[in-house]
């Protein structure tokens, strides 16, 4: 375990939370290594350290740790990018961001090698595009660079038809199908991160109820330091233990899986970037997520007068926690 005498003063300042508060955190699928930052900090005792007992809830197909928040039964959720919390504001669900753990969305478009020399390049091709990426990110795609309904075929989450035509892009997970592709397909593809091409939202957020915040902000405190100390001894230190129990929780995790998707997350700047190289992992700010909004809005995708600023809070991120722990 990698802490030193700072970030155990930093853990300590999160506040007096009960010593074995129960806490329980859902993930939004099942285990991998895009949760591992917190596995980290269960596993280095970490959240144990300013008196929470963490559990995690891992998602999946059947599972909505999301409505189990909004029911009382979860204290905290990983929710996906901004447009969910947008979303809930307009619902008048009381949800709301304390923590982003990626800077950058991992949401990439993949093509067959040399077929595109550019992001808007890929505007050439057919792309397999599944329902709630055409409703989001490709609507912005659309308004952005000038992508169309016409070249967009539904994509079913199977690689295949991808695979098969040359002349075609697929969605797909930074972290994910493009190590499917290289295994099922036999060749490596190129890889256009959305985020570098200007969709700019936060993405893989920690939330939780307004009225947790309200009532309890030195849990709120505790579990989002404790968080982000994990998210620097995963990325940077020893996570032996956090892979252990990531595949525990998810046997059919491989090592290379979580190697592959922990070399993503670093060597594209993920979780690690921007103003977190600055004020630290998790940070958000005021005019990135306006940034994002206006895209939005210019999209259709969100209503010009939602009042977005309810989605979120910068009160428990941005200063510095953990940073000693980078190497």
């Amino acid at each position: 375990m990698r802490r030193t005498a700072l970030s155990l003063a930093l853990i300590a300042s999160a506040g007096a939370a009960s010593a074995n508060t129960a806490v329980t955190f859902g993930t939004n699928w099942l285990a991998q290594a895009e949760h591992g930052g917190f596995y980290q900090a269960v596993a280095d005792g970490t959240y144990a350290a300013c008196g929470l007992d963490v559990t995690i809830q891992p998602g999946g197909p059947q599972v909505n740790n999301r409505a189990l928040m909004l029911a009382g039964r979860i204290d905290f959720n990983m929710g996906g990018n901004l447009l969910e919390e947008f979303s809930a504001v307009q619902e008048g669900i009381p949800v709301v961001a304390v923590m982003a753990t990626f800077q950058k969305e991992p949401q990439v478009i993949l093509s067959h090698p040399g077929k595109a020399q550019s992001f808007e390049d890929l505007k050439k091709l057919k792309l397999f595009i599944g329902d709630a990426g055409y409703a989001s990110f490709y609507q912005w795609m659309m308004k952005a660079y000038g992508f169309t309904e016409a070249q967009r075929a539904v994509y079913t989450f199977n690689p295949a038809p991808f695979i098969a035509d040359p002349e075609s892009g697929m969605q797909g997970y930074l972290s994910s199908e493009p190590l499917m592709v290289e295994k099922e397909g036999g060749f490596k593809p190129d890889v256009w991160l959305l985020a570098d091409a200007g969709y700019s939202t936060y993405s893989t957020l920690v939330e939780t109820m307004a009225d947790t915040i309200a009532t309890k902000p030195e849990v709120v405190k505790c579990f989002v330091d404790g968080s982000i100390i994990g998210w620097y001894n995963f990325l940077y230190g020893d996570n032996t233990a956090a892979t252990a129990m990531i595949k525990a929780d998810n046997p059919d995790m491989t090592d290379e899986q979580i190697a592959f998707g922990i070399t993503e997350m670093k060597d594209k700047g993920i979780v690690d970037s921007g103003e977190a190289l600055e004020k630290g992992i998790g940070v958000m700010n005021d005019a990135h997520v306006k940034d994002f909004f206006d895209k939005m809005v210019e999209a259709g995708v969100v209503p010009a007068d939602l009042d977005y600023g309810k989605a979120y809070t910068l009160d428990f991120i941005g200063q510095g926690v953990g940073m000693d722990l980078k190497k």
